[in-house]
């Protein structure tokens, strides 16, 4: 018998709404009950992770999985699937995966050393200007910043795989290559999905010739389900990193490539913002949750520093009690991810640019003061609250996966070219995508981006600066032990995805697959609403419009990846149904 229905049913026959049932009635309604309960249950669970004990990947495409998993296999480590993985979703799910756009990747090696986190954000080209996205009044002009050559930092992910690669990888770059090379000069089958957003994206990708080129067929229309897909310019491009190292990508003829479609159009990228591109290897940050420590991506990611914050606030809430998705759960989750949006808007940037203050942020003395601001009962509006003080207490498409080999190394990683499918902008004769990157930065302080969010002064562009993020790979210790590995796609929503998963496990002691289907909500300050996903009761969102929320339903939120490992070593793979192409896959 379910565990919860038996303790609910006691407490309500014993104790009883009607006061009238003793102990012994609520004894005797078992006994008699008991064995009809158990023939009815068969599976315990609406949602199973899978489950294996050598290794465990979960991507958003099965054809990178099963590259990953092989890896591991073959007695790769994590990082060596990861990075193959990386590549792989560069061909198999090019609206998301990429070549041509950045992210962010954390290790927590199996050995109990403290992880560490490599940033390999797209970087604004040397010839950026504050100025760059407004016209001569000083107004943003909508779509620059978004589907132009102005809108495509430099790229980073070549750079950073191959850096997680040589520091942690047992494999070389040339291995890790290899199956997206063949997948991409073999093709693959196309799924659904792979339709759907070619047809969705149309208008905006057909603009480019090179683009419509590479994605459709001659007769200009979209590869069908079923259909076997070829990127023979992409797998030439591929080849020559495999050929030269990032060098294949940086300079040479891919730089040429790169830097010729800048130039013909009006774009910034030039051969020596390429040719000067470096990831980062920084400190993730590090907070605890109720005994578990969580590491997450640290700036310019906000993510990591934000859901440390949230979950900070909300450890002073009894959470469990609350119940999951209950008006209580959200009402407290909305209060407290609003405090940490408005602190996003002003305090957030590029830390080799900007003093972020990012001890104050994670503080528990900051949450207890923010929390003291929560009214259990009453939504506070947006307009109610500004940024608050962290210094005192100083001592948009995406796609996500994660990895854990038999030694207990977990990789979580997180990259993007920002919109679906980034600017639309395939570079001629290279076959791969350009992010849209430069929207995330502050277009003009104070006016939101693509996805809402308000940035201020510390993440306005700047030449070489990375844009902000809200990115968050995030692992999950305790006792030094590796426990889960979970991040997620989603725009501003990569926040409270990540957070309410993480939730899920601690709070509500849901198995990983549950956890990541579960309904999800989402509130960033600014626009003053909660929003929904379909599986929350009317009458919860009753509860919650008393309180003085607007609650607005919505799309899908995210499509997190994860794996749960157990206390007796078990890896619990749990694939996001939010993406059709999700897969967890182990051995």
């Amino acid at each position: 018998m379910d565990r919860g229905l038996y303790q609910r049913t006691i407490k309500n026959l014993a104790t009883g709404r009607s006061g009238r049932l003793s102990i012994a009635a609520a004894l005797t309604f078992f006994i008699t009950t008991a064995p009809a309960f158990g023939q009815a249950i068969l599976e315990g669970e609406r949602f199973h992770p899978v489950t294996a004990t050598q290794g465990m990947v979960a991507t958003s495409h099965t054809l990178a999985t099963e590259v990953a998993l092989e890896v591991l296999k073959n007695g790769g480590n994590a990082i060596d699937a990861a990075v193959t993985a990386g590549f792989a979703l560069a061909v198999t799910q090019p609206r998301s995966g990429n070549i041509g756009g950045g992210g962010f990747m954390l290790i927590s090696r199996g050995d109990g050393s403290d992880p560490e986190a490599i940033d390999y954000r797209e970087k604004a080209p040397a010839a950026a200007t504050e100025t760059m996205f407004q016209d001569e009044s000083g107004e943003v002009v909508r779509n620059r910043s978004r589907f132009t050559h102005l809108a495509a930092g430099v790229p980073g992910t070549v750079a950073g795989l191959a850096l997680a690669l040589e520091r942690h990888g047992t494999i070389t770059l040339k291995q890790a290559l290899a199956p997206a090379i063949k997948l991409a000069q073999d093709g693959f089958v196309v799924p659904q999905r792979f339709t759907e957003g070619l047809e969705q994206a149309r208008e905006r990708l057909e603009r480019w010739p090179a683009t419509r080129d590479t994605f459709y067929k001659e007769d200009g229309s979209a590869w069908q389900p079923g259909e076997r897909f070829r990127q023979p310019e992409l797998a030439a491009t591929l080849q020559r990193i495999a050929d030269n190292g990032v060098k294949g990508f940086y300079e040479g003829e891919t730089a040429d490539l790169i830097a010729s479609e800048m130039e013909r159009n009006g774009g910034l990228i030039t051969h020596q913002d390429l040719k000067d591109y470096r990831p980062v290897v920084r400190a993730p940050v590090h907070g605890n949750y109720r005994g578990y420590d969580i590491f997450s991506m640290s700036p310019p990611s906000s993510g990591g520093t934000h859901i440390v914050q949230i979950l900070n606030i909300l450890e002073g809430f009894p959470m469990a009690e609350f119940g999951h998705n209950s008006a209580d759960a959200i009402h407290h989750m909305a209060e407290a991810m609003k405090l940490a949006y408005a602190d996003r808007s002003k305090y957030l940037g590029d830390t080799d640019y900007v003093e972020v203050p990012l001890a104050g942020l994670t503080s528990k003395g900051y949450a207890e003061e923010l929390r003291k601001g929560i009214d259990p009962d009453r939504a506070r509006p947006a307009s109610d609250i500004d940024p608050g003080q962290p210094a005192a207490w100083e001592s948009p498409e995406t796609t996500h996966f994660s990895v854990v080999d038999k030694w207990g190394n977990a990789v979580s990683n997180t990259y993007t070219i920002n919109f679906s499918y980034g600017s639309g902008i395939t570079v001629e004769g290279a076959g791969f995508l350009l992010n849209n990157e430069m929207d995330d930065f502050s277009a003009k302080p104070g006016v939101p981006n693509a996805y809402g969010l308000i940035g201020g002064e510390a993440n306005k562009v700047e030449p070489g600066k990375r844009m902000l993020s809200s990115m968050s790979p995030t692992i999950v210790k305790k006792d030094g032990k590796n426990v889960l590995v979970t991040g997620s796609p989603g725009g501003s929503r990569i926040i409270t995805t990540t957070l309410q998963v993480i939730l899920n496990v601690i709070d509500h002691g849901m198995n990983i697959q549950t956890a990541v289907s579960a309904p999800r909500m989402h509130h960033q300050w600014l626009p003053d609403e909660i929003r929904i996903e379909q599986g929350i009761s009317p009458d919860t969102i009753r509860l919650l419009q008393e309180r003085g929320h607007t609650v607005a339903g919505g799309s899908a939120m995210g499509a997190i990846q994860s794996i749960l490992i157990d206390e007796d070593g078990v890896l619990n793979g749990g694939a996001d149904p939010r993406r059709s192409t999700s897969s967890a896959m182990g051995y």
